[in-house]
């Protein structure tokens, strides 16, 4: 029995799909690039974590009920140009949760505030 058929039911058990699902792409990339064992665990690990990140945002987003998905890209900064484009970019690299300071869009009813917010997330 190949040893890594053997490894699929212990990472069922310890719920690392992430793990499962690139084990055999990190083990050809170890045999091809001679990865140390430090190295080929080390990717396996943070195809795990980047996995859980990805699904914790997902289901955050799922439970913010947002009605429709936004986002920066999508949004019309010439519609209103009072809006300071580069202080909204500037929110989205969300260095202010670093810095733990609030955030509060104002404005009218319809100048993007929800848009905006949305796709902050």
């Amino acid at each position: 029995m190949n040893p890594t058929d053997e490894l699929i039911p212990l990472l069922k058990k310890l719920r690392l799909s992430g793990v499962l699902q690139s084990l055999d792409l990190r083990t050809r990339q170890a045999a091809d690039d001679n990865l140390s064992h430090g190295e080929f665990l080390y990717r396996l690990l943070s195809d795990e974590v980047e996995r859980r990140d990805a699904k914790q945002l997902e289901q955050r987003l799922r439970r913010a009920n947002f009605e429709h998905r936004a986002s920066l890209e999508d949004f019309d900064f010439s519609f209103n140009p009072n809006i300071p484009k580069a202080k909204v970019v500037d929110l989205a690299t969300c260095g202010f949760i670093e810095r733990k300071e609030n955030v509060l869009l104002a404005g009218k009813t319809g100048v993007g505030k929800s848009h905006i917010a949305q796709a902050l997330g």
